[in-house]
């Protein structure tokens, strides 16, 4: 153990340079060195470290686990703890102060080949009704896949077809373009720009084209307003299924 360095504090000292009127002595001990190596390998540590890999980095001869109970102590009531996990040391943060740490983040995740081409779809012939959307895929549309992309805020039901049945219809919304970067739906690519980009391989079919997509979010006049509830239908929870 090392010895004491004593530390003398002058509280009070007269005006006329009289020597003081109270003399403090202070006893500190001095802070064993094994205990700063300690602290270093603990602290750039990528995982904990047990004993017998922190002694492999000291002087022979030190205790490592007087040096790391010590260090506990003094840690306890930082913001920051010595914690054992296992026969492992670690630094963690304060329990009590956990919730500095704590954020909400939000997953990023892929969308599925379905819902990319019903966006797609969407994006090109709104307004568009789900029958309208499978007949253009070829295939049907499960409820999860039209769910997922309103649950993005980039589609939206716009009104109800004047058909039987009265099936909503669908467009794109403000956060869409914000998203993809676009000023308006003209600025999506046409054919041009899609044969370009080496989408398209071989010859297509005489009368193949691409929709002129539209940014007038007036309704047509084979649509209806929204009734109460239907953005609620629109918003279902998505149900879990395979999509096509």
């Amino acid at each position: 153990m090392a010895g004491f360095a004593e530390l003398r504090i002058k509280i009070h000292e007269g005006q006329n340079g009289e020597a003081p009127d109270m003399v403090r002595d202070l006893a500190i001990e001095t802070r064993p060195e094994e205990l700063r190596l300690v602290e270093a390998l603990l602290f750039a540590a990528s995982e904990p470290l047990d004993e017998k890999m922190l002694a492999k980095h000291l002087p022979a001869g030190v205790d490592v686990r007087a040096a790391l109970k010590r260090l506990r102590v003094e840690y306890a009531p930082r913001g920051v703890n010595l914690v054992r996990i296992g026969n492992k040391w670690t630094f963690r943060t304060a329990n009590d102060l956990s919730w500095l740490l704590t954020h909400e983040a939000v997953e990023p995740k892929k969308l599925s080949r379905a819902a990319i081409e019903t966006l797609a779809i969407i994006a090109y012939h709104q307004p568009v009704t789900r029958a309208e959307i499978e007949e253009i895929r070829g295939v049907s549309t499960a409820k999860g896949t039209l769910d997922v992309l309103l649950e993005t805020g980039w589609v939206r039901p716009r009104g109800r077809r004047k058909a039987p049945g009265r099936p909503l219809t669908y467009g794109t919304t403000a956060d869409f373009l914000g998203h993809f970067g676009l000023e308006a739906l003209g600025d999506l690519p046409g054919l041009d720009d899609l044969k370009g980009s080496g989408l398209f391989d071989g010859t297509l079919p005489a009368d193949f084209s691409v929709p002129e997509p539209s940014d007038d979010p007036a309704l047509r006049a084979d649509e209806d307003p929204l009734e109460p509830g239907d953005l609620d239908l629109g918003l279902a929870p998505r149900v879990d299924g395979t999509e096509e």
